[in-house]
C-alpha cells in the first residue's frame, strides 16, 4: 500500500471523526427545539455542546483540506460538481453558528424561539446533506473521460440511494445526540433523552441496516471487507440500543462511534480504487492513483499530518475531559447559551 492509498483512508478517518463528533452536535441542535419544553431546557441542551461544537467543525475543514492536498484532481472535479450542495452546507453552518451565539444576546421568548428554530433546521439540513453528498459519490456522478462534470450540481447527487444515506445519517445524529444529552445533562432533560435515544436507535438501526445491505450488493462488488463493515455498522447500532435500554449511555455513545465508523468506511471501500465514480462510464471514474498528488507532496503532507493530527486529537480529548461535568438547568442559566 502506497501513500495514495494511505491518504485515501486517512481522509476516511477524518470524516469518521467529523460524523462522530458533529453527529451529536447535529442531534442536540435538532432536539433542543423539538424536545426542549421551555427556554430553560433548550438552553440546558445547547449548553451541553457549548464548549465543543465549534471545535468539532475542525474535522470538516481538515477533511476538505486533505482532499485538496492529497488528491488535487479529486478536489478539482468534486467541489465544482457539488457547488450547490456545498453552498447549502456553508449557509447551514453559518446559520447554525450565528443562531447559537445570537440566541442569548437579547432577552425575550420570541427572539430565542426564532434562533432555536434556526439551530434545529440548520442542524437537520447539515446531517441530511452530508449523508446525501457521500452516498451520492458512491452512486456516481456524471463525469466525462477528461474528468469534467456534465450534470446538475444538485440533482446529480440526489437519488433513492443517496436519500437513504442522508436519512440514515440524520436519524443516527438524532440517536447520537439524545445519547449525548443522556450523558451530559440532569433532571427531566436527561430522563427524556434516555427514552428518546432508544426510539431513535430503532429507526437509525433499521435505516443503517438497509443502507449497509444496499451498499454491499450494489456497489461493493461482493467485497468481504465491505460485508464485514456493514455487519459492524448494524451491530454497533444494536449494541447502542441495548445499552440505552439498560440506561448505559456511555456504552451506547461509543457503540455509535463504531457504527458511524463502519458506515463511512463501507462507503470508502465501495468506491475504492476510485475516488469519484462516473455514472456515465465506469472507465471514466477518477482513481486513487490517477488523482493523487506527487510522491514528494504526499511525503510532505504525511510528515505535517503526523505532527498535527495527534495535537488536534489531544486537544479535543483534553477539552472533553475538562468539560465532562453534567449540565443542570442551573448551570445552563449562568452560561451564555
Amino acid at each position: 500500500m502506497g501513500l495514495p492509498e494511505i491518504w485515501f483512508f486517512v481522509i476516511a478517518a477524518l470524516w469518521i471523526g467529523f460524523f462522530f463528533l458533529e453527529g451529536f452536535d447535529f442531534g442536540v441542535g435538532i432536539l433542543s427545539r423539538t424536545l426542549g419544553r421551555d427556554e430553560a431546557e433548550r438552553t440546558q441542551m445547547l449548553a451541553a455542546i457549548g464548549p465543543v461544537w465549534d471545535a468539532d467543525e475542525v474535522w470538516l475543514i481538515t477533511g476538505g483540506i486533505a482532499i485538496f492536498a492529497a488528491f488535487p484532481a479529486w478536489y478539482a472535479a468534486l467541489f465544482p460538481a457539488a457547488y450547490l450542495p456545498l453552498l447549502l452546507v456553508i449557509i447551514a453552518i453559518i446559520v447554525r453558528a450565528v443562531a447559537i451565539e445570537y440566541r442569548y444576546k437579547r432577552p425575550g421568548e420570541r427572539w430565542r424561539l426564532v434562533w432555536d428554530t434556526s439551530v434545529s433546521v440548520a442542524s437537520a439540513l447539515l446531517a441530511l446533506l452530508f449523508g446525501v453528498f457521500w452516498a451520492g459519490i458512491v452512486h456516481g456522478i456524471p463525469l466525462t473521460a477528461d474528468g469534467q462534470f456534465v450534470g446538475n450540481s444538485l440533482w446529480s447527487f440526489i437519488n433513492v440511494y443517496s436519500l437513504l444515506g442522508g436519512l440514515t445519517l440524520l436519524t443516527f445524529s438524532l440517536a447520537h445526540g439524545a445519547t449525548f444529552l443522556a450523558l451530559k445533562t440532569t433532571g427531566p432533560v436527561q430522563v427524556s433523552n434516555e427514552q428518546w435515544a432508544m426510539r431513535f436507535d430503532v429507526v437509525a438501526g433499521a435505516l443503517m441496516t438497509a443502507f449497509a445491505v444496499w451498499t454491499y450488493w450494489a456497489y461493493s462488488r461482493s467485497d468481504t471487507v465491505a460485508l464485514l463493515l456493514g455487519v459492524l455498522a448494524v451491530l454497533g447500532m444494536f449494541i447502542a440500543l441495548v445499552a440505552n435500554w439498560q440506561r448505559k449511555p456511555m456504552i451506547a455513545f461509543w457503540a455509535h462511534g463504531v457504527a458511524v465508523a463502519a458506515f463511512v468506511l463501507q462507503m470508502f471501500v465501495a468506491i475504492y480504487p476510485n475516488v469519484l465514480p462516473s455514472s456515465l462510464n465506469p472507465a471514466d471514474s477518477l482513481t486513487v492513483a490517477g488523482s493523487a498528488a506527487s510522491e514528494y507532496s504526499l511525503t510532505v503532507i504525511t510528515w505535517v499530518a503526523a505532527f498535527a493530527l495527534p495535537l488536534v486529537i489531544a486537544y479535543q480529548a483534553w477539552s472533553f475531559w475538562v468539560f465532562r461535568k453534567r449540565i443542570s438547568v442551573q448551570d445552563a442559566a449562568t452560561s451564555h447559551y
